[in-house]
């Protein structure tokens, strides 16, 4: 009976150290868990030379290795003072961003005052969970200043559109909202990282979504030499080979799948390869499906993007495609992913806008962060050609739009007053190409009229030498700094000097 006695009494003793363990551990995780706080001042895309007010913003992080602070970039996104705050402390401390990869909405802080990091113990990258085990959140909502913990089930790890630079990259699931201030904040599994809370589904309750082990592993091993190169890119475009009649038109048999190219980018690194027509079977080891997608993980699958996602720019990936009913192999050497493929080029982060005034006219290139200044519904506020363009792929002959965005008012340029939003297609008979060739043929023009004109035919004409002389009392009267971006071209740059 002693014994038992004395059994019973060791196991209690080892549960509660046990629990006790534990409950350290668990305060041990919270301490490297960080508030972060941002003054985000972007740009006014309206008026690019000047800045929006600045907003202050608040996330969430998590201390990893080599003394740095894993967070969403857009936390962090255009922040000209970020401070970092740890869990039970009232001081914070000033950080700056180390690394950042907008495509993953991934960034690394460091703090200059190596004390910030006392008595926090780096978190370590796990495992991604099965589906329907449990994970936790932490992180910091708005609303109160304590740290949050929120429990939630995988339920689901597939290709999604990130939200904050609309690159299209694996993610995570869970059953638990992410609120404001919950972004950048790990997703926690037996004490490791399995993710980071990146955005919610605004059509849905209670559904979160993190960017997963996989790509952080991927951007902080492109880190490592602080040299942005991000995800490579494979340079094509595929659809679906589910019809039948296109499967037996491109020489398939009935056991095969794959996925129809229908576009190959020039200069990409399937130009060397692929053509289209080519039926894509298998990426990297992985077999395609003729809805595009790859067996990733044992009964689930995503988007074959996945096998190339997990490589870096320079490695080769080994391909088998089908080309008119015979099957071949070959290796692509994978290159760093161009700012856009589309005309229009996707939203940027912590730089400044592109612009060139000439005759009270503000010309700048069209691009996303034009377009979502329209405000939440850019998608029905913003001019129905800008929308348009998005739909266009640019290539060698016009890689960039350029847009007469406004005209500020002077006698140069008497009855264009109400223009705005006009895309232009040349400049005295020549087709631009891009905004740094507009510019240059602006600012080269030796006629006397400078000749503007849209595809449709329409005109606008400005005598040259009534808007150089003219411009200096126009930048004063509506106090524009700069009749150019900086940096717009090193000509006019060295002239000016």
């Amino acid at each position: 009976m002693m014994k038992r006695l004395i059994a019973i009494s060791l196991l209690i003793l080892l549960g509660t150290q046990t629990a006790l363990a534990d409950s350290r551990e668990h305060e041990q995780l919270k301490r490297s868990i960080i508030k972060i706080y941002t003054t985000a001042a972007a740009p006014d895309y309206f008026n690019p030379w000047a800045l929006l007010n600045p907003k202050q913003l608040s996330g969430s992080g998590a201390v990893i290795r080599n003394q740095q602070i894993l967070t969403n970039a857009h936390v962090v996104a255009n922040g000209s003072f970020i401070q970092v705050q740890r869990h039970g402390d009232a001081k914070k401390f000033r950080a700056r961003v180390k690394f950042v990869s907008h495509d993953a909405d991934l960034a690394l802080l460091t703090v200059d005052d190596e004390s910030f990091f006392n008595d926090t113990r780096p978190l370590t990258l796990g495992k991604l969970p099965d589906l329907q085990e449990e994970v936790t959140v932490y992180g910091y909502p708005i609303g109160g200043k304590s740290l949050s913990i929120t429990r939630g089930v995988l339920s689901r790890v597939e290709h999604q559109y990130y939200a904050h630079a609309e690159s299209y990259l694996m993610a995570g699931q869970i059953d638990a909202a992410i609120n404001p201030g919950n972004s950048g904040g790990p997703v926690i599994s037996n004490g490791r990282i399995v993710g980071v809370a990146m955005q919610t589904n605004q059509s849905a309750e209670n559904l979160g979504y993190f960017v997963p082990p996989s790509v952080i592993a991927h951007v902080l091993e492109d880190a490592k030499d602080n040299m942005h190169q991000g995800f490579p890119e494979l340079g094509l475009v595929t659809q679906s080979l589910e019809s039948p009649s296109m499967k037996k038109a491109a020489g398939l048999e009935e056991d095969q799948d794959g996925a129809m190219v229908v576009k190959v980018f020039d200069n990409s690194p399937a130009a060397e390869v692929f053509k289209p027509g080519d039926v894509l079977l298998e990426v990297d080891g992985f077999k395609v499906a003729a809805d595009r997608t790859v067996e990733w993980r044992e009964n689930q699958r995503t988007n074959y993007h996945y096998a190339v996602d997990r490589h870096h720019v320079g490695e080769r990936l080994p391909v088998r495609f089908s080309r008119d009913g015979k099957e071949q192999t070959a290796e692509v050497t994978l290159a760093a992913t161009p700012p856009s493929r589309a005309m229009v080029l996707g939203e940027q982060f912590d730089r400044q806008p592109r612009y060139y005034i000439y005759g009270g006219v503000v010309f700048v290139p069209l691009n996303m962060n034009l377009i979502k200044r329209w405000g939440k519904n850019w998608h029905s506020k913003a001019p129905i050609d800008y929308l348009y363009a998005r739909n266009q792929w640019s290539d060698e002959e016009r890689r960039e739009l350029v847009v007469a965005l406004k005209v500020l008012p002077a006698n140069v340029n008497l009855g264009y007053h109400d223009w705005k939003n006009w895309i232009i297609d040349s400049v005295n008979g020549h087709s631009i190409k891009d905004f740094d060739e507009f510019a240059q043929l602006m600012e080269g023009n030796k006629q006397d009229f400078v000749d503007l004109r849209d595809r449709s035919g329409y005109r606008m004409v400005l005598d040259a030498a009534e808007a150089q002389e003219q411009q200096p009392l126009i930048l004063q009267t509506y106090h524009i700094p700069q009749r150019h971006s900086q940096g717009l071209f090193s000509q006019l740059a060295n002239k000016e000097e």
